[in-house]
């Protein structure tokens, strides 16, 4: 991958804070809306959840998921600016909170949730990328 490429990708990671997440139920798939927090060189993605939670439930009984990024306005320009990435991998539970801190400097306004006992902390762990921008531009980044 291009160093161009590569740095679209980590700004994007960094400036947005939502991302969809994709796991595997019992008999179906199952997505939601969360924030994230994703490491320097790439290759790890960070999201907070409940252990009440679907996905947590879902994750717990298979790590595998997708996680997708994008910078959409909703607008027809789109078609030619926006840019989405999907990451692919395996989750582990953190039960560490050295990532708390750097989670809530992105996202200060979740210090209650983040700091209950329902919350948990998802590493992600990227296997590959894969970028699509200018609609139709596909690239992968393999790790």
């Amino acid at each position: 991958m291009n160093e161009i490429l590569r740095k679209k990708l980590n700004n994007l990671l960094k400036e947005q804070r939502f991302a969809v997440i994709a796991t595997q139920g019992k008999n179906e798939p199952y997505t939601n809306l969360v924030t994230f927090l994703a490491s320097d060189n790439l290759k790890k993605i960070y999201f907070p959840t409940s252990k009440n939670s679907t996905k947590y439930e879902n994750l717990s009984a298979n790590s595998r998921i997708s996680i997708l990024i994008d910078n959409r306005g909703n607008k027809p320009e789109d078609i030619e600016n926006a840019m989405a990435v999907t990451a692919v991998g395996k989750t582990v539970m953190k039960t560490d909170n050295l990532i708390l801190k750097d989670f809530l400097k992105k996202h200060p306004y979740l210090e209650g949730f983040l700091k209950s006992k329902d919350c948990t902390m998802i590493e992600i762990n990227i296997e590959k990328y894969i970028i699509v921008d200018s609609f139709q531009n596909v690239n992968i980044l393999d790790f």
